[in-house]
């Protein structure tokens, strides 16, 4: 499954998230094979609960179509289980486990985006870090996704804010998302 596919794990709001250096190809062949374990595994449980199921159910001959969608459905609940429960921390699901977490940080500064602007605007340093931030985590996204389309603008666009960060004497290297600063960024807008 694709990283903004899986499900989501408990979650600390209060835990900071760290952009870390990623090799883009590297990243894209892992996540790959994380997927097609996933997925594989999903095949065969689901295969493997509705044939139970209607070996167990259903009626030869008969229609037993509710007998297999119960088996996928049972399987859909396992792998779920399975995801948060054990697969989340296994070393060959860390690149996907890393690109939903980055995916999810970029998405909790979205949601509020337009009071980081008004306050970027008014020359908030807490809010001029969340878009560098975001500037810096959008970037690595879209090369981890091998998406291009729109990097001319955002690097148009990163570049600007950061030469505003270096003439207010503010550290251009925001790597770590404080879930503070999108706190203060609201209560700033009240």
């Amino acid at each position: 499954m694709p990283a903004h596919f899986l499900p989501m794990p408990p979650r600390n709001p209060a835990a900071m998230f760290e952009i870390q250096p990623k090799n883009a190809e590297t990243y894209r062949q892992q996540t790959r094979r994380s997927t097609v374990i996933i997925a594989l595994l999903f095949l065969a449980l689901a295969m493997v609960l509705s044939t139970a199921a209607v070996a167990l159910f259903g009626e030869p001959g008969g229609d037993n179509l509710r007998f297999n969608v119960g088996g996928v459905f049972v399987a859909v609940l396992l792998m779920v289980a399975l995801m948060r429960g054990t697969f989340w921390t296994q070393e060959w699901m860390a690149p996907a486990v890393y690109g939903w977490q980055l995916k999810r940080s970029l998405m909790s500064i979205t949601n509020v985006m337009h009071q980081v602007t008004a306050a970027v605007e008014k020359d908030d340093p807490t809010a001029m870090k969340l878009l560098r931030f975001y500037h810096l985590g959008l970037s690595q996204m879209h090369e981890l996704d091998g998406n291009s389309s729109d990097h001319s603008q955002l690097t148009r666009e990163m570049d600007q804010h950061k030469a505003r960060m270096e003439a207010q004497g503010i550290d251009t290297e925001q790597t770590q998302l404080n879930p503070a600063w999108i706190e203060a960024v609201k209560q700033s807008s009240k």
